[in-house]
């Protein structure tokens, strides 16, 4: 007798905007917190997502907020791009994250805008304010005669996720976002 609207975070889109701004990448870690049963399973469908398009899967977890600089620092060298899905722990740490990443000239597609305004390069991000009307427009279905039970969970249109580009850390990798996609994106100074 559940349903709602969903904020899974949009991971076909996200690893798809990191093959287009770090094209050569040929193995991507995958940063999560193992304790988190959310991110355990996006990192799980990023991973399906990133060997269909033939790139080699690194997955660095923490499970304490210590061990964020040094999982990150293990992964310079290593890999030519991290991703961070939603993560609790890690958006918490973003930070430290970006601080080794983008002096070491990592680049970091991140989970959502909060992750790209701690230093993550970019994110397509779901739209909350969307989502909460997509759930509004649900809870009027069910004032109406619909049962919960017999609704699907549903999700935010690809069309209304926003992308995000920390300008900033861009220009400091050396990355340049191209004019398609610049044009349309909220950019962090």
């Amino acid at each position: 007798n559940v349903t709602g609207a969903s904020d899974m975070n949009p991971i076909n889109e996200q690893i798809d905007l990191l093959t287009q701004l770090v094209p050569d990448a040929k193995k991507v870690a995958i940063m999560y917190c193992s304790s988190e049963d959310n991110s355990i399973v996006q990192a799980d469908l990023a991973e399906k997502v990133l060997k269909e398009k033939g790139i080699e899967v690194e997955r660095a977890t923490l499970s304490e907020s210590n061990q964020i600089s040094q999982v990150t620092e293990s992964l310079v060298g290593k890999v030519d791009a991290i991703y961070i899905p939603t993560d609790n722990m890690l958006a918490e740490g973003m930070s430290q994250v970006a601080s080794i990443a983008n002096e070491n000239k990592l680049p970091t597609i991140v989970g959502e805008s909060n992750m790209c305004e701690n230093g993550g390069m970019a994110t397509y991000s779901i739209d909350y304010y969307e989502l909460g009307k997509l759930a509004g427009e649900m809870a009027v279905e069910i004032l109406n005669g619909e049962k919960p039970s017999e609704m699907a969970v549903r999700y935010q249109d690809a069309s209304s996720l926003q992308l995000y580009v920390n300008q900033k850390v861009a220009d400091q990798l050396g990355i340049e976002i191209p004019e398609d996609l610049s044009k349309d994106a909220e950019l962090i100074k």
